[in-house]
């Protein structure tokens, strides 16, 4: 693991090296980079695969306490890391929560990125998002402390797999997932920075309404994939982010729920690997 002093503060990141063209894997809200170990595993064999944990509630590291963690402020950070490490004409990849911060990439003028790929993410009205985004969203308004209680309910597998947690995000991932909130539950800094980060991701129901207002003017290519089987993100939604990007073309992944690169990934790293080259 990498790690990177940016202006939010450290940001760890999966750096594989190698030749081929650049896939920068972005996840979701309190998830890792972990997300795309098996895509990795894959796609690292004629690709280089680079993967930061963002700040979005299973980081490691603190950030600083007046960073902005808001979802413009992440895809703001998102940029720079691109950024400082000099990364070119890259293929941006994002699922849940990651692909409503490429979006917003996109929005803001997307230099270094030459094509995108959307994965069963937020989009248009859709934040926050099915019935795991309005529990993160009513539980952020507790304090961190009880914040942190409330989510101690989590280390039950049988409360994981329910709807309003990861059950209705992947079928067969429960032991990545378990692992994601070992740092919210662990150090109290960390549920600070969650708490605020949730109540800024979820401040601007319009966020990403107007963001799609931006995505005709993104002129490289797109692939927009999505869960045959999601209950979180709505296909036609998926269909819709198609038609408003000039080149994109739209997939669907079957027997998946949103996490395709938990539940298909050998499906995913075939098609992103047939999109980037």
């Amino acid at each position: 693991m990498n790690e990177i002093a940016l202006s939010a503060g450290s940001v760890q990141y999966i750096d594989t090296g190698g030749g081929g063209p650049v896939v920068v894997l972005l996840h979701g809200l309190m998830m890792d980079a972990s997300l795309w170990d098996s895509v990795i595993a894959d796609l690292a064999t004629d690709h280089r695969c680079i993967a930061p944990t963002l700040p979005l509630g299973a980081h490691r590291h603190p950030m600083d306490p007046g960073a902005d963690l808001s979802l413009p402020g992440i895809a703001s950070l998102v940029g720079e890391f691109l950024e400082r490490l000099d990364l070119q004409n890259v293929v941006l990849v994002g699922n849940d929560t990651g692909g409503a911060l490429v979006q917003l990439v996109i929005r803001d003028g997307a230099k270094r990125v030459g094509r995108v790929v959307l994965a069963s993410c937020e989009a248009f009205d859709n934040l926050p998002p099915g019935l795991t985004g309005k529990t993160l969203a009513l539980s952020s308004r507790l304090s961190p402390t009880l914040f942190g209680a409330f989510m101690q309910q989590l280390r039950l597998r049988a409360v994981r797999r329910m709807p309003m947690a990861f059950g209705a995000l992947t079928k067969r991932g429960d032991a990545t997932t378990a692992r994601w909130i070992r740092p919210l539950l662990e150090q109290p800094e960390i549920r600070r920075d969650t708490v605020r980060m949730l109540r800024a991701a979820f401040a601007d129901s319009n966020l990403l309404q107007d963001a799609a207002n931006g995505l005709v003017d993104f002129d490289q290519p797109a692939l927009i994939l999505w869960a045959g089987d999601d209950r979180v993100m709505p296909v036609d939604h998926g269909r819709r982010l198609a038609d408003l990007l000039p080149q994109a073309d739209f997939a669907t992944v079957e027997d998946s729920y949103t996490l395709i690169p938990l539940d298909q990934p050998a499906h995913l790293v075939r098609l992103i690997r047939q999109f980037a080259s």
